[in-house]
């Protein structure tokens, strides 16, 4: 099947649903899409796949982001029942996040993906610092910036999730946070903005790699490989409204401790691409 042998094909599904798993517990506890787990994941196997390295990364980038939607909607409703989210905050940023992403997809094929990775690491291993530190005191300022400035805010996070195939949280965790946003307000508002990114940065994958077609490995529609898609998704929403309460059970301090590990990681992954 697919060309690879039956106990190798095993095990690829096994390390998909696996990766299922922890993206919606990481979903549900920081309100993250858990693109950062998905793509390195599907990375690997699209290779055993021999997807051509032309397309490898963006059918990465696409899954996730199609992966992220009913991940983050679970998500989403259980930190909403908690009374947690920020729903001024969403529809400041709903009109440029949603923009944003549809460019980032549009450019994905040309966009220095290097850089913005790097980007990333210094974003995340910020915050991690910060959070890990347990000080209070590291702030832009005491309230969020006025409508302009949160648009700009919601430009930067929607381009870079796009181009990155993540739900946005890292980021809009650490600038929320920056603005004296409790963490568990921004971890329940982060997961409605995986909303807003997932839905129209899979759409706009699928228009990009439609005319790569050839190119891709069975059951893909564009950039977005239903195999995938199918393995991952339903382990992650079952399991992400677990994850989401138990955010809300944590203490303050062991939640900021448990995201800024998760951010270390994630950022030891990049630089790992870089030198492994």
């Amino acid at each position: 099947m697919f060309g690879i042998p039956v106990a190798d094909l095993i095990t690829l599904v096994i390390a998909l649903v696996g990766a299922g798993l922890i993206t919606g517990l990481l979903a549900g506890m920081f309100g993250v899409g858990g693109g950062a787990v998905i793509v390195p994941v599907l990375y690997q196997i699209f290779g055993f796949l021999n997807v051509p390295e032309e397309v490898r990364m963006h059918l990465c980038v696409g899954t996730s982001l199609a992966i992220i939607i009913p991940t983050s909607v679970q998500s989403f409703r259980t930190h909403h029942a908690k009374g947690k989210v920020l729903m001024d905050v969403l529809k400041v940023w709903a009109v440029p996040v949603v923009a944003s992403v549809i460019a980032g997809a549009a450019i994905a094929a040309y966009a220095p993906g290097l850089l913005l990775k790097l980007v990333f690491i210094f974003v995340a291993t910020s915050n991690a610092i910060k959070l890990l530190s347990g000080r209070d005191d590291w702030r832009l300022a005491e309230k969020l910036p006025g409508v302009v400035g949160m648009r700009a805010y919601g430009v930067l996070i929607g381009l870079a999730s796009a181009l990155m195939g993540i739900g946005g949280g890292a980021i809009s965790n650490m600038i929320l946070s920056l603005y004296g946003v409790a963490i568990h307000n921004a971890v329940a508002t982060s997961s409605g903005l995986g909303i807003l990114i997932s839905i129209p940065g899979a759409i706009g994958y699928i228009i990009a790699g439609w005319p790569k077609m050839a190119m891709l490995p069975p059951l893909s529609i564009g950039f977005v490989s239903i195999l995938g898609f199918a393995l991952v998704a339903p382990t992650s929403t079952l399991i992400a409204p677990f994850g989401a309460k138990l955010a809300h059970a944590m203490p303050k301090r062991r939640l900021e401790v448990a995201f800024g590990l998760f951010l270390l990681t994630v950022s030891a992954r990049f630089i790992w691409g870089f030198i492994g």
